[in-house]
């Protein structure tokens, strides 16, 4: 958990409606070659895909823990005519309404999707629009196809033959049911509980679990947090106390893993964080992830013991760890990171510094603050908590 944002950019819908569940059902699916390599970009712990729609290329992202999406200028562009509209819900459990629509043709690379159901989002808001994406390629598209994926090799591939892929040394097998926009939820024991997790990614992070799911005393290793630490698609959550804390075990699947990192918050989800250690296959058909270990990283808690989150362009301090005599408050205007200015950004600066922290690659790091008015320097160590 190199980043304290568990699940930077993750949203999903509950729709249970026949209606909604038909909609998800909609749309073909057209591949060239048995199988198909597909372009991946994995940057910021998130994957994407370069699509192409009407003769231009956008950027989506590919998002199991959401429905396909497209932005509100696409919807515009094409003129697109409204099937819906319906309650939305994102990690955070903000919820907005928006119009859900189906897309004539989508092209990735030589695979052809017709007719598939979308959801039409804003997606230039708040720290969302520095990823600059157009859209997401969805769960619901997803699911009409067998996906291999190795974030290690930007590698992504497609068949509607799973044997195509062979199923040798894929030693972790979960099962999983899927939401009706068909976004895979699997099972784990954490915490002698069993806990129903969204495989999720387009999430950032490692592993959370939803705040009523932890239990303080089963644990011999934590660190109590407090603030903002994941922003979903239509904003952050509130401010809350929380915990990132290390289980002795965890049953995956098939397998047991031990002293594996988890934080609370409000929803459950295992994300890329522990995916890119694995190559994995998506099989829908059989409700089926496959995993098979390509890297061992070790599984540890570094951190300055804050992070922040940008607002109108100004970096404020968003969640901090409750370290005692920590110097950092929640709400603290950062003025400067090792002498950088950070307090006379731009939109496109400010992006570019919350893709590109300057801390990131620190042991040591000089910052100053603004609170109550006043100027404050301190010197801060990064420290191994768990």
């Amino acid at each position: 958990m190199k980043k304290i944002f568990c699940s930077f950019f993750a949203f999903c819908t509950i729709l249970i409606s026949a209606q909604g569940k038909r909609f998800f059902e909609n749309g073909e699916v057209e591949l060239q070659k048995p199988v198909e390599r597909i372009n991946l970009r994995y940057a910021n712990e998130l994957p994407f895909v370069k699509v192409a729609i009407n003769g231009k290329t956008y950027n989506f992202l590919f998002d199991s823990g959401a429905p396909t999406v497209i932005s509100s200028s696409i919807y515009n562009e094409l003129n697109l005519k409204k099937k819906h509209k319906s309650k939305v819900k994102d990690s955070q459990k903000n919820k907005q309404e928006q119009i859900f629509t189906e897309l004539p043709e989508m092209i990735v690379d030589n695979v052809v999707f017709k007719n598939i159901g979308v959801i039409v989002l804003d997606l230039n808001t708040a720290e969302l629009g520095c990823f600059k994406v157009d859209g997401i390629i969805g769960a619901n598209q997803m699911a009409k196809l067998y996906w291999r994926v190795n974030y290690s090799e930007n590698l992504l591939e497609a068949t509607k033959d799973l044997s195509l892929f062979g199923l040798g040394g894929y030693d972790l097998i979960i099962p999983f049911e899927a939401k009706p926009q068909k976004t895979p939820i699997i099972e784990a024991k954490i915490l002698d509980k069993k806990i129903q997790l969204t495989f999720d990614t387009g999430a950032s992070g490692r592993l959370r679990i939803a705040d009523k799911n932890f239990d303080p005393q089963k644990v011999k290793q934590s660190i109590e947090t407090f603030g903002t630490n994941t922003v979903g698609a239509f904003g952050a959550g509130k401010p809350v106390s929380g915990y990132i804390f290390k289980t002795e075990n965890m049953i995956l699947g098939n397998k047991n893993f031990q002293n594996e990192l988890i934080a609370t918050g409000s929803s459950d989800l295992i994300g890329n964080e522990f995916f890119k250690d694995f190559i994995f296959i998506l099989d829908w058909k059989n409700s089926r992830i496959y995993m098979k270990r390509i890297k061992t990283n070790p599984v540890k808690l570094e951190s300055f013991g804050f992070s922040y989150r940008f607002i109108d362009a100004k970096p404020v301090v968003a969640f901090v760890f409750k370290d005692e005599n920590f110097p950092l408050k929640i709400g603290d205007s950062i003025i400067s990171i090792n002498n950088v200015d950070l307090d006379h950004l731009d939109k496109d600066s400010a992006c570019h510094y919350m893709l590109n922290r300057i801390e990131k690659d620190q042991k040591t790091i000089d910052i100053k603050v603004k609170r109550d008015g006043k100027i404050l320097d301190f010197k801060l160590d990064k420290k191994a908590y768990l």
